[in-house]
């Protein structure tokens, strides 16, 4: 049993990793999307819908092996620290489905305000960042809040 909890509790880690990662990376690759001339920019593009699409995809990772993990742990459901991290994660689901993909597709229309759009997926950027920042801290603290 110990065994297959550190086993659960290595994936949940690495699903962390994986889920917060990208979102370094996409900080630079938002400033590169500033500048970038039409045939860079859908480059870009795709490199950012492919890194949402790996988050969302360790996200759900990360949830089923944290179900297990706090099972196998005998953390109760009612726990301060579960409870905050769950509420976080609900908004931070909702948040990503209306963050990134409707800004990413407003990039080919031509009438569209390039400056605008890459202003508002920076600022949603380091938002959900810091989303997945507080349940980590969360996670790993595991403070009494009430």
């Amino acid at each position: 049993m110990i065994l297959l909890y550190k086993f659960l509790l290595y994936i949940h880690i690495l699903s962390a990793i994986a889920s917060i990662g990208p979102f370094f990376v996409l900080i630079f690759l938002v400033r590169r999307i500033r500048t970038a001339q039409p045939v860079e920019l859908n480059a870009y593009l795709i490199t950012f819908k492919s890194a949402i699409r790996l988050v969302k995809h360790m996200g759900h990772v990360l949830v089923v092996s944290g179900i297990f993990v706090a099972y196998a742990a005998g953390y109760s459901w009612n726990t301060s620290w579960i409870v905050a991290t769950v509420l976080i994660m609900a908004s931070s689901i909702v948040f990503l489905a209306r963050a990134f993909s409707p800004k990413l597709r407003k990039f080919a229309d031509p009438a569209s305000d390039k400056a605008d759009l890459v202003r508002r997926l920076t600022r949603s950027v380091w938002i959900y960042l810091a989303l997945l920042l507080i349940m980590l801290w969360l996670m790993v603290a595991k403070p009494h809040l009430w």
